[in-house]
């Protein structure tokens, strides 16, 4: 896969390079976000970007905005920081980064989370087919029906859309603001109950428990994400 890396020291630059290009993967390293963001307005050739937090032009929080408000959502993000603070991490994953990784990079987790965030675009590839299966459930987007070991569950529209969001994208952690923008295109004051309502609605009616095979994860301060729960060991995958 192509992968884009944005880091302006040189000895980090050149060490995530040589674990990416050692995984089978091209790497593109840029030191400045204007560089980068200058190939991203002529074309994107990236399968995925890893984003230092502080660069010299530009933060890295601004790149991120940038390529969700002119790229989308398709393209993984990832934060490769030496933030550990909980309030930037939030902070990184509200504004649209899909995962982070704190410094020093070992090798064996880096790869490990790209893999993790190719799978999952791999599995957002195929949203054009109408119908998802994702183990015991069914979601139709034609019909907007959503089955349980062919029980029929009435959703709400908006639940609905929610429940798609979390199907196709098992074990993609989502911030709250990243699902107020994808379902209600703004953004859900913390004070409102709206989203709240809705993921509590959609676990219950979808019976999102581990005897399903699914768990809805929940952390306030960081989002939520649906889990696949393994038979064989009890867990999540």
């Amino acid at each position: 896969m192509n992968i884009a890396s944005l880091e302006d020291d040189v000895d980090q630059a050149e060490l995530i390079r040589h674990i990416l290009t050692e995984a089978g993967h091209e790497c593109a390293s840029f030191h400045t976000g204007k560089a980068l963001l200058d190939v991203l307005r002529k074309h994107q050739p990236f399968d995925l970007m890893l984003i230092d937090w502080e660069i010299p032009d530009i933060t890295g929080i601004e790149v991120v905005r940038w390529v969700r408000t002119h790229v989308g959502y398709d393209l993984p993000l990832m934060f490769v920081t030496s933030r550990t603070l909980e309030k930037d991490l939030v902070a990184g994953l509200q504004a649209g980064a899909d995962d982070y990784i704190t410094k020093p990079v070992r090798f064996g987790e880096l790869i490990a989370r790209v893999d993790a965030l190719l799978r999952r675009r791999a599995v957002e590839a195929i949203k054009e087919q109408p119908m998802l299966q994702l183990g015991r459930y069914v979601l139709d987007e034609t019909n907007y029906t959503a089955c349980l070991d062919g029980e029929n569950i009435v959703l709400a529209p908006k639940e609905f859309e929610l429940a798609v969001l979390f199907f196709r994208n098992p074990g993609r952690l989502f911030s709250r603001d990243v699902l107020s923008a994808a379902v209600w295109n703004r953004e859900i004051p913390a004070t409102s109950r709206t989203l709240d309502t809705h993921l509590s609605n959609i676990r219950q009616k979808l019976r999102l428990r581990p005897e399903n095979g699914v768990r809805l994860a929940s952390s306030y301060a960081l989002g939520y994400r649906l889990e696949i729960i393994s038979e064989a060991e009890g867990g999540p995958q």
